[in-house]
């Protein structure tokens, strides 16, 4: 059996799904951001409680890595570390772009790469760019958009662009070759991608995993040299 509980706090939306193997037993999404780290533990007393397995049969977590708010990113995994910690049980982690690839992977009809985007305020992403395989072609990055985007690319490829942050680039890009996605990823997801990893035994480091934040983090109290 290879029951995994799958964690993604990384965006607006989060969700929690129990699966085991490719099947998912249940999803719960909250989309209240600012209410991530209270609902998330609640989630996951409430999905054991629905259902006939205990958190003494997970073989692993999976959670979203980032990038996406550091809050949320934060949140999640330290659930996650817990949970493995104190079960002793593996943890896997999957970039968040790549989880949102996956959701629009099967509508790619005759597009070349997919190109996951998320909001990082202002103009500015954080992307990637994947294959139909979801191979990765460019690694994940922050980006200030502008309507040159890709355009050595668009001029004989198409690419799906998907993700919160792509509707910044809808506004100001001009080619048919340019498609975007409205799909919204959730954890069920992140276990296709999570699965794939635990059959490979592709685990993260327990104690060393850290988000992947991209951009380092600035508060308004942080000194600026």
């Amino acid at each position: 059996m290879s029951l995994l509980l799958n964690i993604d706090t990384a965006l607006d939306t989060a969700s929690v799904c129990l699966a085991n193997g490719e099947e998912t037993i249940e999803l719960l999404t909250n989309d209240n951001q600012k209410d991530h780290a209270t609902w998330l533990h609640q989630a996951i007393t409430s999905i054991f409680e629905k259902t006939n397995y205990t958190i003494n049969h997970l073989a692993a977590v999976a959670v979203s890595i980032g990038p996406g708010s550091y809050t949320g990113l934060r949140v999640g995994l330290a659930a996650a570390k817990g949970l493995c910690y104190a079960l002793n049980i593996p943890l896997i982690t999957i970039n968040t772009l790549k989880i949102i690839a996956l959701a629009v992977k099967d509508e790619m009809d005759n597009a070349d790469f997919i190109c996951p985007m998320i909001d990082a305020r202002r103009m500015e992403v954080f992307t990637g760019l994947y294959d139909k395989n979801l191979w990765e072609k460019n690694s994940p990055h922050a980006i200030i958009l502008d309507e040159n985007f890709f355009s050595d690319i668009l001029q004989t490829k198409k690419i799906i662009f998907c993700g919160n942050g792509s509707k910044k680039l809808q506004v100001i890009i001009n080619s048919p070759n340019a498609l975007f996605n409205n799909s919204v990823h959730t954890a069920s997801h992140l276990n296709k991608l999570a699965l794939h990893s635990f059959l490979q035994k592709e685990f993260a480091d327990l104690a060393y995993t850290e988000p992947l934040y991209i951009k380092e983090f600035y508060s308004s109290t942080t000194r600026l040299s």
